[in-house]
């Protein structure tokens, strides 16, 4: 997961519980959102609203994938048995 916030402001706006549900944090980059730019997982321009209007922009992690889940070997599945 990934937590957006404005420099500036930091984690001033982002809410108490989510900061307790989210455990030790971890700075990984500074970046510059550009509309222009896309992002791999979420739109730059939702991202840059929402960092805007409330301090912040919490990006999950994709769902798994089903197949990969139920192909042999994965670590959740490592027989290849169906779920």
């Amino acid at each position: 997961m990934y937590l957006f916030v404005a420099r500036a402001r930091g984690l001033e706006a982002v809410p108490k519980v989510l900061l307790e549900q989210c455990g030790k944090l971890l700075h990984v980059s500074d970046m510059i959102l550009d509309p222009k730019r896309p992002l791999a997982r979420a739109d730059v321009s939702k991202v840059m609203d929402e960092v805007r209007d409330k301090g912040f922009y919490l990006q999950m992690p994709p769902p798994p994938d089903e197949d990969l889940f139920l192909a042999a070997g994965h670590p959740d599945n490592p027989r290849g048995k169906p779920s």
